[in-house]
């Protein structure tokens, strides 16, 4: 039996890279990020449920710097997602698919998402 010769799709040398194509490729790995992040919210709401010295002991593991670094990323992580999702409810209605707002939307989601982040950690860190 022949084969039947099939070309592969020449999309990776006619197509550039966006604005909107990185940040959807981002969207799905910030995604399993967030499944990560996630466990560190349920250890933390466990330990508060076992009472004051396990919430202290988890409060003590946040409280390392790289710990920090990580629940800052978690963040920045949940309002990128969030950010994204409100994205895709625009599109949904069938509203910003031109190349200006498309890439509009996608620079309000990156700022969106670092503002709120950013604001987010300025009342924890002063208050």
């Amino acid at each position: 039996m022949a084969q039947i010769f099939r070309p592969t799709s020449p999309h990776l040398s006619i197509w550039r890279f966006t604005l909107t194509m990185t940040l959807s490729i981002l969207h799905r790995i910030l995604g399993v990020g967030l499944y990560i992040g996630t466990l560190l919210v349920i250890l933390w709401l466990g330990a508060a449920a076992l009472g004051d010295e396990p919430l202290a002991m988890v409060n003590g593991f946040f409280a390392h710097p790289l710990l920090q670094i990580v629940l800052f990323l978690y963040t920045l992580t949940l309002f990128h997602h969030m950010a994204g999702g409100i994205k895709h409810f625009v599109w949904d209605f069938i509203l910003g698919f031109e190349a200006g707002p498309r890439e509009a939307i996608s620079i309000a989601t990156i700022v969106f998402s670092v503002g709120l982040t950013l604001a987010l950690w300025a009342v924890f860190v002063w208050f």
